[in-house]
């Protein structure tokens, strides 16, 4: 793009660069039920993601590394489902590679909410 200026290329902020004031404990302090992210590498990787479900917090579940094992997608599946269970939670895939599992009194909504054009 010579002799081209970019407009508006000083409106987007890098989040990446951002620091925020507490970041890993931001919110946290006082709350119920906290939301966790983690992610799994290999199989035995759950039981602490497991852990937080038992504590009563929401984890939400990043498989990328394993979503190419299907003996280990089967066996984790099938263990974040008897944890659902266990605590009268629940678990369902809410994205690409993505799992929720949530705890006791937590339902998940299977229906998308989509904006209106």
């Amino acid at each position: 793009m010579a002799g081209k200026e970019m407009v508006g290329a000083e409106q987007y902020i890098d989040l990446t660069d951002m620091v925020f004031e507490d970041e890993g404990l931001a919110g946290t302090e006082g709350a119920k039920t906290v939301v966790k992210v983690g992610e799994m590498f290999r199989f035995e990787d759950l039981s602490a993601l497991t852990n937080e479900v038992y504590n009563g917090n929401l984890v939400v579940v990043d498989y990328t590394s394993i979503a190419n094992d299907d003996l280990t997608m089967k066996r984790v599946t099938a263990e974040l489902k008897n944890v659902a269970r266990d605590v009268d939670g629940d678990v369902a895939g809410v994205g690409r590679n993505l799992l929720m599992v949530t705890p006791q009194g937590v339902k998940i909504d299977r229906n998308k909410i989509r904006g209106g054009f």
